[in-house]
């Protein structure tokens, strides 16, 4: 596992980002055929929580082999990986979605966890506006460069898991910039439209709650502006 992949300027077409997907791919597709992406030259990053959720989480593998997608692992994606290695117990990871893997053959669920296990914990992509940062969670250190050193030294697991896992910055309101980064994307945390603090942007706007029909937010990395969408396209 490459703990922090660096991504050089997309020349040829666009670099956007999306909010957590929690296995509702279908309704991704849509939304990329809203915008008009093109895979021969734009390139899809994901903040992470690929699956659970929703009715697509099997398509996961698929979409991790297609050469413009590139995902940072979130915390279901550790979840799936540590019920794999016998970390977790099937009801709580039932309860946070997994059922879909849970009834998966033990082979399958391995293979998954391998994926997952070969995801960055961060991807930093430059733009002609400068570098951008992404994680799943949070950035709970000052500078981008921190964030590197932290991934590669000796204590790296107990960082991943803030990474992964923490709201400090949002509870607390943190509005302190992330130094040598223009912007850093994160989702986790389902708000009803995307946020920012400081330079930290928050894109999960819980597209994948049925109920509610909330589009997908897609960010031009480029602008750090959402790509539009009409509506009709967005349909689960």
């Amino acid at each position: 596992m490459e703990p922090i992949k660096h991504f050089t300027r997309n020349d040829v077409g666009r670099d956007v980002v999306v909010g957590d997907v929690h296995g509702c791919f279908q309704k991704l597709r849509g939304a990329l055929d809203a915008i008009k992406f093109d895979a021969t030259v734009d390139r899809l990053f994901s903040v992470g929580d690929l699956v659970d959720r929703g009715p697509d989480s099997d398509q996961v593998l698929e979409w991790l082999n297609k050469p413009w997608f590139h995902a940072v692992r979130g915390n279901h994606e550790q979840m799936a990986i540590d019920f794999a290695r016998g970390g977790i117990p099937a009801d709580w990871y039932m309860r946070n979605g997994g059922g879909w893997n849970i009834s998966n053959p033990q082979h399958v669920s391995a293979e998954i966890a391998d994926a997952f296990h070969a995801l960055p914990i961060a991807i930093d992509v430059e733009t002609v506006n400068g570098l951008i940062g992404i994680v799943h969670a949070d950035c709970p250190l000052r500078r981008w460069q921190d964030v590197r050193l932290a991934l590669t030294g000796s204590n790296s697991e107990a960082f991943q898991e803030a990474l992964l896992w923490s709201r400090d910055r949002f509870d607390q309101e943190n509005r302190e910039e992330v130094e040598g980064v223009r912007a850093v994307i994160v989702g986790h945390t389902p708000l009803v439209r995307y946020s920012s603090l400081g330079n930290t942007i928050y894109i999960d706007t819980g597209a994948w709650i049925a109920r509610e029909n909330r589009p997908f937010t897609i960010l031009d990395l480029e602008t750090l502006q959402p790509v539009h969408q009409p509506s009709r396209s967005l349909s689960a």
